[in-house]
């Protein structure tokens, strides 16, 4: 097991503290104003994963950090280098850029050439946990996604320790030969279990869980529709997961990023007790417990205290109607570090917005009348895999149309057996109603629409464009589930 170290006292201004295991990003030096360009490297890196190597991409600067770390209130100032043999282009997931800097071929910009480069200039807002990723058909799958962390200046003085955990799902397979597989029909009935797409395992386990899933109930069986080689956490399986060393009785704060492809997650902290403090970036009225939901593409900060004794405290993330699963350690300096099964106890639970109708935004949005109400239906086949928007894919759509100024509210009803995690780009929403049941919910750029449920969300047109609007699972999203929301001009 591989461990760092890293003081508590580490967010004074002008420094960060943050653990990213196989991308070495532990101590990033910043300044109160961010004048020098910072470059990102797209290659691509040879990773490990249960004894066999993989490629799979990487997005560093040229000192070997992932991502990048900087203070609310500075410039975003990135110069893009795509060294693949393939053009790429990445998205500032979260963040409100203009739309022409905002990473998503033909949209808002190109796609990047092989060799070729892209510089970024524009103002940093809002503090809070945010991702990148390629925007370019699958790549994403293949672990192109690195931490966006934007600090508070307010928090400087802050005494507690940062630990990032990177989540994804991982997969020996070509993507491109998964998704086709799914468009033929290969996922067969049941989702989430053996028998379909995308494992590598002996045909007996396969047929064996798939007598297992044909016992289950329905609503069980279209949690997952690609089954993964690994769950990894900071690019590590459980096999030999990332040991994060943690002083006794200290403070820490998770930054907990859901960058899977396909996969939604329980986040469980054991014995530990966490508060929720912030979704997607985003600061929320508290919330306190042990197990905390976050589907594809969302993230959580939650800050621990931990016990004042020696010891190890695993923080792990659990597949939805599984018991696979992957997570990082916590552990003291003398604290011993057992051996964790990736398979859990008992089967997870779906994801069902358990946790989202106990959020409550702490700066939600000012009151005011709506001034325009759409309805997006999430609509698809999954005998067919096919998945679009208001019956349409993107090269059909029929844009959202907005004007700025106007308070939006949008209902999107899942009209499929799926959950979709449904991301808007360019802009912060507060999610103002589940199942037409109104609430006062949390600031979001990505929320869980649940099978046959609704959802509504509502913002303020204040960053003109044209902008993505898609379901974040990477296979729906390809298959079809992708519109825009674009400004009258």
């Amino acid at each position: 097991m591989r461990t760092n170290a890293v003081s508590r006292r580490q967010l004074l201004l002008g420094s960060a503290g943050l653990i990213l295991a196989g991308s070495a990003l532990e101590l990033f030096n910043i300044g109160p104003a961010r004048a020098a360009t910072t470059v990102l490297d797209v290659d691509t890196r040879i990773l490990e994963v249960k004894g066999k190597p993989a490629k799979v991409y990487s997005l560093t600067q040229p000192n070997g950090m992932a991502g990048l770390v900087t203070l609310a209130g500075s410039r975003f100032q990135v110069a893009l280098n795509n060294r693949l043999d393939h053009e790429t282009l990445v998205h500032w997931h979260g963040l409100t850029p203009p739309s022409d800097q905002d990473g998503v071929p033909e949209l808002s910009q190109p796609p990047l050439k092989a060799g070729k480069r892209y510089d970024y200039d524009f103002l940093l807002y809002r503090p809070g946990t945010y991702w990148m990723h390629s925007h370019v058909g699958l790549q994403e799958q293949s672990l192109f996604a690195a931490p966006l962390i934007i600090h508070d200046p307010a928090e400087a003085g802050l005494d507690e320790q940062e630990v990032v955990i990177l989540l994804h799902d991982f997969t020996f397979k070509d993507p491109s030969e998964i998704l086709q597989k799914l468009m033929a029909g290969a996922h067969g009935k049941g989702h989430g279990h053996g028998g379909h797409v995308g494992r590598d395992g002996p045909p007996e386990q396969g047929m064996a869980m798939k007598m297992n899933m044909d016992m289950k109930m329905n609503m069980d069986m279209d949690l997952n529709d690609v089954e993964f080689d690994a769950y990894l956490a900071n690019d590590r399986s459980l096999d030999d997961p990332e040991v994060v060393r943690v002083e006794a009785g200290g403070k820490v704060r998770l930054r907990i990023i859901n960058a899977a492809a396909s996969t939604n997650f329980f986040i469980d902290l054991g014995p530990l007790e966490g508060t929720l403090i912030a979704v997607d970036g985003q600061p929320v009225v508290p919330v306190t417990g042990s197990r905390f939901e976050i589907t594809i593409a969302q993230r959580l900060d939650i800050r621990l205290r931990l016990p004042t004794g020696q010891g190890s405290y695993s923080i792990l993330a659990q597949r939805e109607g599984d018991r696979l699963r992957t997570g990082i350690v916590l552990a003291t300096k003398s604290g011993t570090v057992t051996k964790l099964s990736e398979v859990g106890e008992a089967p997870a639970p779906p994801v069902r917005l358990e946790l989202e109708r106990s959020l409550k935004a702490a700066m939600p949005l000012a009151a005011r009348q709506v001034d325009r109400h759409l309805n997006l239906d999430l609509t698809g086949n999954m005998a067919r895999y096919q998945w679009s928007l208001n019956g349409r894919v993107y090269e059909n759509r029929i844009p959202l149309l907005v004007a700025e100024g106007e308070r939006v509210e949008i209902v999107m009803r899942n009209k499929t057996g799926m959950a979709h995690p449904m991301h808007l780009h360019g802009h912060q929403f507060q999610v103002v109603a589940l199942h037409d049941k109104p609430i006062e919910g949390a600031m979001r750029d990505t929320v869980m629409v649940p099978p046959k449920r609704s959802v509504t969300i509502a913002f303020d047109a204040d960053n003109p464009g044209r902008w993505a609007f898609h379901c974040h699972n990477l296979y729906h999203m390809a298959a079809g589930m992708f519109t825009s929301l674009e400004y009258e001009s």
